[in-house]
């Protein structure tokens, strides 16, 4: 198990045994043997053993690359607690930074490959460089070549058309096809605007999927689809492929990806490129998984884990009045200097929580900041001394939604798992009261009771419920008749929700058993032009009223594409005058949301005629009451009585010239 908060003192004290496990690798692989000898399982088995997991020790007994996967693994174990400030540090902090380093993953037996051991000036300049060039030089022999190599595995890279990953891309592509692998990179496979489908037959048809991420492409919209489709391919397919191969280009783990990305990646090994002197040990890694890989087995969870929340010595400091400018890639990290307050939101929100069985709901269309206010809340509610527990739909299996017993003993498991206790439904789940009594019971009776303080959980991505209607209205009711149940008994007042979703998904559900039209309504306005004045002023621009008004005619307050403005221009990628010519081609920095907004309409031409209506004319446009009401869902137009009006000048010139072609 994940050591307690009380050991971490232990592990820090005992990080060095690490650096022995290193030379003792790098001797093995120096000498080329596959095999440990009785003395050296038990020495090694003897140190892993003293830092902790049985599970650990285990692996050394699988021969040089099972001593490989561990030593990794305790590396990022050991290299994450390092990274976290000295002083007090909330216990949940250290549990979920622990988890996210990847060694709950090598725990859990999961098909992973380890990253190349990192140089440390303890270990000798000699062990370093033969350690590399094992690595770097070893090819997969062919007398032992797995019944995968022997098959030939197809491998789809895709580098997101980001400079810094090209070359690495052809690279690995060179190196993949050299020894027999099927290889393709997909931006060159295919180049026109229905990319999507395309996308869709390679992920039928590959076993592996690299994604090589560069800082642009992670916060891309598109990549983020890409990535969404092919985990749900992986989920889908009854052999559970492609395996994922995500590798962060010139893009530290340390960094957070955005919301959804980190979702969509849970339970897949990630790899770091740095520079080009990082090719040859990440080439041979990805060739010997290749090489080495078992059956991938059908057999796989995918469980919610707590959103992680940074800890900070003074998280009430303001921020610096200027800062190094961030690449907006989803939530908003909460000591960033860029988070705008839009007051009196936040104060409203901070004031609810407290309050027993308070429910607030957030909902506003994409990239308005929903999930950084939840964050925020659960982080107030951190505060005071409650226990928080983010909780994202997006890391629910497809499966999960086939049924509404399926569904809530996943939500029932996934609560219990972020609060560290046992899976116990099999005592609270009985058939004969059907799922949502169980549900209640195990909430009232076990997980609340065991609960000596408030539970703040927040719920993000409940898009991913709307779209199961027959789940959804049983779901929400039985939330809405919990916050009912608050008012007049202790158990529930503990808990407090907060509940987070997209106005693009709609699903109609019963008035009374909605449960938003319960609680307090948050829906998040844009940002006015104090505030944009504000954000530039952080970003080091001295602007005037003028260039506000430039900026704000084109994209109006969405804080996504606000923030993308100000990071280019204050990065000097362009100036204004350059932003406003190039923002609506593909050659400029909203090309990506454009896309991903053509694409949608384009499943659905109604929609798509409708929107062309308003594009025609600055004049307020009459809608069927549907349409309007869709396309006001996806931020694309402000509904003005029984009209509507284009939202921005950005998607008048944009879908002008693809709406109006004809």
């Amino acid at each position: 198990m994940t050591p307690a908060p009380s050991q971490t003192g232990e592990t820090f004290a005992r990080a060095e045994t690490l650096w022995d496990l290193g030379r003792l690798y790098a001797d093995l692989a120096s000498a080329k043997r596959e095999k440990l000898t009785p003395t050296e399982k038990e020495h090694l088995r003897g140190l892993l053993l003293g830092l902790g997991p049985k599970e650990i020790a285990k692996e050394l007994c699988k021969g040089v690359g099972g001593v490989r996967v561990a030593l990794c693994s305790l590396y990022r174990y050991l290299e994450a607690l390092g990274d976290l400030p000295e002083g007090k540090i909330n216990s949940r902090t250290v549990i979920h930074t622990l988890e996210e380093a990847g060694y709950k993953l090598a725990r859990s037996g999961s098909p992973v490959a380890p990253p190349p051991l990192p140089a440390r000036t303890q270990l000798s300049a000699d062990t370093q460089t033969v350690g590399m060039q094992q690595s770097a030089t070893q090819q997969p022999s062919g007398s032992k070549q797995s019944p995968a190599l022997r098959e030939r595995s197809r491998v789809v890279i895709s580098h997101g058309n980001q400079e810094g990953s090209l070359g690495f891309a052809q690279q690995l592509h060179d190196r993949l096809q050299a020894v027999g692998h099927h290889v393709s990179i997909l931006e060159e496979s295919h180049r026109s605007p229905d990319w999507l489908p395309h996308l869709d037959a390679v992920l039928e048809q590959c076993d592996y999927f690299v994604l090589l991420l560069a800082p642009q492409s992670a916060a891309s919209e598109m990549v983020t689809e890409a990535v969404r489709r092919a985990r749900e391919a992986y989920d889908a397919h009854p052999n559970h492929k492609p395996m994922l191969l995500p590798v962060r280009v010139g893009f530290s783990l340390a960094l957070p990806l955005n919301h959804n990305l980190r979702g969509y990646l849970h339970g897949f090994q990630q790899w770091e490129w740095r520079s080009p002197l990082d090719t040859p040990m990440l080439v041979q890694t990805l060739l010997t998984l290749l090489a080495e890989a078992q059956p991938l087995s059908a057999k796989t969870t995918t469980q919610a884990l707590p959103t992680s929340f940074t800890a900070v010595e003074d998280p009430d400091a303001p921020p610096l009045p200027v800062a190094e400018p961030e690449l907006p890639w989803g939530q908003v990290n909460l000591v960033s200097a860029f988070y705008v307050e839009r007051s009196p939101i936040e104060a409203r929100c901070y004031e609810t929580i407290v309050k027993p069985g308070a429910l607030i709901r957030i909902k506003a269309p994409r990239q308005m900041g929903k999930t950084s206010l939840m964050s925020r809340i659960l982080y107030h509610g951190e505060q005071q001394n409650y226990v928080t527990l983010p909780l994202s739909f997006q890391l629910a299996d497809r499966a999960v939604f086939a049924d509404l017993d399926k569904f809530l003993r996943w939500f029932c498991a996934s609560v219990g798992l972020g609060l560290q206790l046992p899976n116990k439904l099999k005592d609270y789940w009985d058939d004969i009261f059907g799922s949502k009594v169980n549900c209640k019971a195990y909430f009232e009776q076990y997980l609340l009771r065991e609960m000596d303080c408030p539970l703040v959980l927040g719920l993000d991505e409940v898009d991913r419920v709307f779209e199961h209607r027959h789940i959804a209205e049983d779901f929400f009711g039985l939330l809405r008749a919990w916050h009912e149940e608050a008012k007049n008994r202790a158990v529930w007042q503990k808990l407090r929700l907060v509940v987070v979703h997209s106005t693009e998904v709609y699903v109609p559900l019963d008035s009374n058993q909605s449960p938003f039209n319960v609680g307090l309504p948050i829906e998040l306005p844009e940002f006015s032009p104090e505030h944009v004045h504000d954000l530039a002023t952080r970003h080091g621009l001295s602007w005037r009223s003028s260039h506000i008004q430039q900026l704000m005619t084109l994209v109006g307050g969405h804080p996504y594409l606000v923030r993308v403005a100000l990071y280019h221009i204050a990065k000097q990628d362009m100036t204004l005058e350059q932003l406003l010519h190039t923002a609506p081609t593909e050659a400029g920095p909203y090309s990506d949301h454009l896309r991903r907004h053509l694409w949608n309409l384009e499943q659905y031409p109604a929609l798509a005629a409708a929107l062309a209506k308003a594009v025609a004319t600055i004049e307020p446009v009459r809608l069927e009451a549907s349409q309007a009401f869709k396309l006001h869902s996806m931020g694309l137009v402000h509904l003005n009585g029984n009209n509507v009006t284009l939202r921005y000048e950005l998607y008048r010139q944009y879908f002008r010239d693809r709406l109006l072609a004809a």
